[in-house]
């Protein structure tokens, strides 16, 4: 067990980590691993709450030796690519391993400075004061749903992808999935596995797709290796690894990129890994189509022109951070929304503010979550 001896516990102004997933648990922890107490904010009543939304299929696109968060390794017996349910187990057996101080059900709402502290405003009436904030609230916070014109006109099944939970609902129907990336990849290979009538791919702009391992090498130590090297180098390499590795699916309505791979990482676009979609799409379980403009007289028109009529859409076009009401009026959000900083830097605007979980790194994110908190536990312990 890790060795809390050094701890004051009575520190009446810890930091306060909003947010009880991977993020905020990993910096909690390294917290509390150098004498800092940490109090972890959480809206839910338990930890690893958006997990245990996720879909029923899901596993970590990254190998469990790499997604492991600080102090504790992930267990053999969950296998190279972790499930969603082991995931959630492994958060609440860390939450617990480390002894983390948790407040479930409390909903932070706004956060500002007051003098060299920080007050948020939470649940219950609550005005709590901290010496730092960590906010670690996640990258897939609230669901986005296009605008779509005529969306109130459509009769079929029309959800988000985070309501998405297994393809038994929609066997023998037709369903068309928005939006080509890893989830939306994954849940149209789903479907097509478990056996609805016609599955379709709404693909705006063509995305890379790499193997999620080959040849024992998982695409994850890739990434890590590439993260540092000039994008055009990574490019080129990309292209080339392509090529060798994935087919050609042009004839099948899914054209190689013509941005190069990191080109679009930079533009925050990652790659699909392939857990299906490369075999659906040849077969012609998964029809690729064009992107969704519109819904008119309940039926789907697309960017050709073309309107189909399927019995559900489901829409994989990502997530809000979500991040103005509680934040937005200090000015260290980028023109996306998201912290203009993370890690273990911290705003020359608001000092003693701190972010994780905010990037989408090829990396890992977990990887770089671990990484993060040892950056901000360092900054925080000086």
């Amino acid at each position: 067990m890790p060795d809390h001896r050094a701890i004051d516990l009575t520190n009446d102004r810890p930091v306060y980590v909003i947010g009880a997933g991977p993020g905020g648990l990993a910096v909690a922890a390294a917290l509390r691993e150098r004498g800092v107490r940490a109090v972890v904010l959480e809206k839910s009543d338990t930890v690893g709450a958006s997990w245990r939304g996720h879909y029923d299929r899901l596993h970590l696109h990254t190998t469990r030796r790499l997604s492991g968060l600080p102090g504790l390794p992930m267990p053999r017996r969950f296998g190279r690519w972790v499930a969603r349910d082991d995931v959630v187990r492994y958060l609440e057996k860390y939450a617990e391993f480390h002894e983390l101080e948790l407040m479930t059900g409390v909903e932070v709402s706004r956060i500002e400075p007051e003098g060299p502290d920080w007050v948020l405003h939470a649940s219950g009436g609550r005005r709590l004061t901290g010496r730092a904030v960590v906010v670690a609230t996640g990258f897939n916070h609230t669901p986005r749903m296009p605008d779509w014109p005529g969306r109130d006109t459509y009769t079929g099944e029309l959800l988000h992808a985070s309501a998405y939970r297994s393809p038994s609902p929609y066997t023998g129907k037709d369903v068309l999935v928005v939006g080509v990336g890893n989830t939306g990849a994954e849940i149209a290979a789903d479907l097509a596995e478990a056996g609805a009538s016609r599955v379709r791919l709404a693909v705006r702009t063509a995305p890379h797709i790499v193997r999620r391992s080959t040849a024992g090498w998982p695409a994850q130590r890739t990434g890590i290796l590439v993260r540092r090297l000039p994008v055009r180098l990574v490019d080129a390499v990309g292209r080339l690894l392509a090529r060798i590795a994935v087919p050609d699916l042009s004839e099948h309505g899914l054209p190689r990129p013509e941005a190069g791979l990191y080109t679009r990482v930079r533009q925050g676009a990652i790659p699909v890994q392939d857990v299906g979609l490369i075999d659906a799409v040849r077969s012609g379980t998964v029809e690729p189509v064009a992107a969704v403009e519109s819904f008119d007289d309940g039926k789907v028109v697309l960017a050709d022109g073309s309107r189909i009529s399927p019995d559900a859409v489901i829409a994989a076009t990502g997530y809000h951070r979500a991040l103005e009401p509680l934040l937005g009026h200090l000015g260290v959000l980028d023109d996306r929304g998201r912290p203009a900083v993370h890690g273990g830097r911290t705003p020359r605007e608001a000092p003693g503010l701190y972010f994780t979980g905010f990037t989408n790194p090829i990396s890992g994110m977990l990887r770089e979550m671990a990484l993060d908190a040892r950056k901000i536990a360092k900054a925080l312990s000086k």
